[in-house]
């Protein structure tokens, strides 16, 4: 009967070394001449079951270290290649698993200082966000993707774009659209433009939200989208074209680096107009105040989604006739931050978002429920802070269903003229990211804080993992 044979010769080397053999030593108690052993260990020559027997006898080797698989090193090694930074080195698997048989303990190392690197970036940022919260502008300066860039200049002004406001407030006016603004939207593209509007079918155009053909002239949109999102996709089309020069303008104001990053600006610009098209300043901020900021109130006032209502309050800052200044942010049930705004920009330092006590984080278990609570902030800032679930376009049966959870809140001292703030509702003590809370004995804490050192007392433990002094 044939016998298995097994290449493994780094392994073999490995135990070597370990016990400080020569490779005479080794070759004598094993019965074999040097040679053999050699090229053993340069994989020439398998490791039959015999030899296997004999290693496992004279020098206690587990036989599972020399047959199993360096399964946990490459899954490791797969981790660090899959960076953006090292993406593109390498067309395969086969590289890494040559490294982690012929060289495990640089690939160990190779994965350590991977982790190290991240751990420091991770901290790096964090002291920027530190720095910057409390008045300093950081000189380091990270490699951003364009939509990163994109992100951190839209949060970090206020959320209101005057020449696009009162260019889609005169647009509304002249459309005289009615009770049906879907309607008055497609005849005007049709009538100024020729372009017509269709909806399609999942199965005729599964992956897009939205296709515009330049030949046809022909304006596509998915069915997979909800009445009120179909109308945004065909708002940002009417929006890009009668509102081009103040988009543009506007465009003008941001220094992006790249042509890439500026056209995803003019995408949120274009958003931002269908948004005002869809609910013009005047009469969207009266109905807010009448309202006392109820947003189902104002999306069924304006035939919108909650998702677009919320958005649209953050944006109310017109000198003269400004609401309160609501902040927004959007997470997906994994906890990334998929956007930020706010009418003063998000304030980062003072509530910094990823609190596991926020009540964003807990919408998700009551799906379509709007949940109200007052949060505090370690230095006694107070915010009243309102989370809802929304859910992305419509699924199929095999697929699972997108749904976000959204939090917009403001400034407790606004409190009052909201519907939302009438009960007293107890403040919750809630933080900025754990890596810059400083609270004691917090039952939620997930990392620990990057200002203080570790309480390494083995006397005394306290409420959280990530003790500190």
């Amino acid at each position: 009967m044939a016998e298995n044979k097994i290449f493994a010769g780094p392994r073999v080397r490995r135990i070597r070394n370990g016990l400080q053999l020569t490779q005479t030593a080794m070759a004598e108690a094993l019965g074999i001449s040097p040679s053999y052993l050699n090229l053993i260990e340069r994989n020439q020559r398998p490791l039959t079951v015999q030899l296997l027997l004999k290693l496992a006898s004279v020098y206690k080797v587990d036989l599972e270290e020399l047959q199993g698989e360096a399964g946990g090193s490459l899954a490791e090694l797969r981790e660090v290649f899959a960076d953006p930074l090292l993406a593109g080195e390498l067309p395969g698997d086969q590289e890494l698993i040559e490294v982690t048989e012929a060289a495990p303990n640089v690939s160990g190392g190779v994965v350590k200082l991977y982790r190290a690197y991240r751990e420091q970036a991770s901290r790096l940022k964090d002291l920027a966000e530190l720095l910057a919260g409390q008045g300093h502008m950081a000189s380091l300066a990270d490699t951003r993707l364009p939509i990163d860039e994109v992100r951190e200049t839209f949060e970090a002004r206020p959320n209101h774009f005057a020449r696009i406001e009162e260019a889609m407030e005169a647009f509304h006016a002249s459309l005289s659209p009615g009770d049906d603004l879907p309607a008055a939207l497609k005849a005007w593209l049709k009538r100024e433009h020729g372009l017509v509007v269709r909806t399609l079918p999942v199965h005729v155009m599964p992956n897009l939200r939205r296709r515009f053909d330049r030949h046809s002239m022909r304006l596509f949109i998915s069915e997979r989208l909800s009445p009120f999102d179909q109308t945004l996709e065909i708002a940002m089309e009417v929006a890009s074209i009668a509102c081009h020069e103040p988009i543009m303008a506007e465009l003008d104001q941001f220094p992006f680096s790249a042509a890439e990053a500026r056209r995803i600006g003019r995408f949120q610009l274009a958003r931002y107009a269908a948004h005002a098209l869809m609910m013009p300043y005047a009469a969207f901020h009266a109905a807010a105040q009448r309202s006392k900021y109820d947003i189902d109130l104002m999306r069924a006032r304006f035939q919108v989604s909650f998702e677009q209502a919320a958005n649209r309050l953050t944006s109310l800052q017109r000198p003269g006739a400004a609401g309160i200044p609501f902040f927004l942010m959007e997470i997906d049930n994994a906890g990334h931050r998929l956007r930020r705004a706010g009418a003063q920009g998000f304030p980062h330092a003072r509530f910094g978002g990823a609190c596991p006590k926020l009540n964003i984080h807990a919408a998700f278990a009551v799906p379509g429920q709007i949940l109200v609570d007052r949060v505090e902030m370690p230095d006694g800032g107070e915010f009243l802070t309102v989370a809802r679930t929304v859910e992305g376009p419509q699924a199929s049966f095999q697929e699972r269903v997108r749904r976000t959870a959204l939090l917009i809140g403001c400034d407790a001292g606004f409190a009052q003229e909201t519907v939302y703030g009438a009960a007293r509702l107890p403040p919750i003590a809630v933080g900025p990211v754990c890596r810059l809370c400083e609270r004691q004995g917090c039952l939620a804490r997930a990392e620990p804080p990057v200002t203080r050192p570790l309480g390494l007392d083995e006397m005394a433990t306290g409420l959280s993992v990530f003790d500190f002094q």
